[in-house]
């Protein structure tokens, strides 16, 4: 990529622009979505972002999820990033649905601590239960579960509650 191209993407500040120029006159409204609102969301999706402060640096990596007994659950391999996730950590789990085109969506966060799945009884639920299959190829044998401690959300661009949290998940 040619970086003195003035179409290329750069990231840091834009030395073009006045130190306090406005970026854009647009005002997002949004509504702050209510707990179970959050839930139902969190439920009706498959694919979310973890992110943890790793050893070394901040990590956020996507995967596919399951909300089952009060965990948010994903399958991991023991040898790869997401592995460290096998001892306490407090983590963000992070699901959304944006529309480019409208410049509507929602998103939430979860915040809480994941570790492995210890449970037999759990364990053997697991490797039964729709959505907990990972769409990355491989082992992927290490179940992790996240407890949830803090569940909040935003509905943006309107001041609608999203559709898949009025009717209930799935």
């Amino acid at each position: 990529m040619n970086m003195t191209s003035p179409s290329s993407h750069r990231v840091g500040p834009d030395r073009t622009r006045a130190p306090h120029a406005p970026r854009s006159n647009r005002r997002i409204n949004y509504v702050d979505l209510t707990p179970t609102e959050c839930q139902t969301l969190l439920e009706s999706r498959d694919v979310g972002r973890i992110g943890w402060s790793a050893g070394h640096g901040p990590q956020i990596f996507p995967v596919s999820y399951a909300c089952v007994a009060d965990l948010i659950v994903f399958r991991t391999s023991p040898f790869g990033v997401l592995s460290e996730l096998v001892r306490p950590t407090q983590v963000v789990f992070e699901v959304d649905e944006l529309d480019a085109t409208r410049h509507t969506g929602w998103s939430l966060i979860a915040r809480g601590r994941c570790q492995a799945v210890a449970s037999p009884a759990l364990l053997t639920h697991l490797w039964t239960v729709d959505g907990a299959e990972p769409w990355a190829g491989g082992v992927r044998n290490v179940f992790i579960g996240i407890t949830v401690e803090r569940l909040t959300g935003r509905s943006f661009g309107s001041q609608r509650v999203p559709t898949a949290a009025r009717r209930g998940a799935h």
